[in-house]
């Protein structure tokens, strides 16, 4: 039984906090791209992706990462906290890891 994708965006400061829960695969993948678009259209400079209760990451889920990392602005960064291993491990598998922080806590 697969867990349903959710996905919640907040943006104060110039910081958007994305809350995600169950599977980003390519069926749930547009509805973080539309809260990146979201967010990117805000003009943030910090992006926090609390991922904790993430149980998957498809590929289609990593391009979202990828595009918010190409479209935010220059030097802004992308931050996942609390990444289960699993889709830590996907990240790291393409070298996606060297773009974007990876935390245990939201504490810089």
């Amino acid at each position: 039984m697969t867990m349903a994708f959710e996905a919640k965006l907040d943006v104060e400061d110039g910081v958007a906090t994305v809350q995600m829960s169950g599977e980003l695969d390519s069926r749930s993948a547009p509805r973080l791209h539309e809260l990146i678009m979201d967010a990117v259209a805000r003009r943030v400079r910090r992006m926090v992706l609390l991922v904790g209760e993430l149980t998957y990451l498809s590929s289609a889920g990593l391009r979202c990462l990828v595009f918010a990392h190409q479209k935010l602005e220059r030097g802004a960064d992308i931050v996942l906290v609390g990444t289960q291993p699993e889709v830590a491990e996907t990240i790291r598998l393409t070298g996606f890891d060297r773009a974007i922080l990876m935390q245990e806590t939201t504490e810089p």
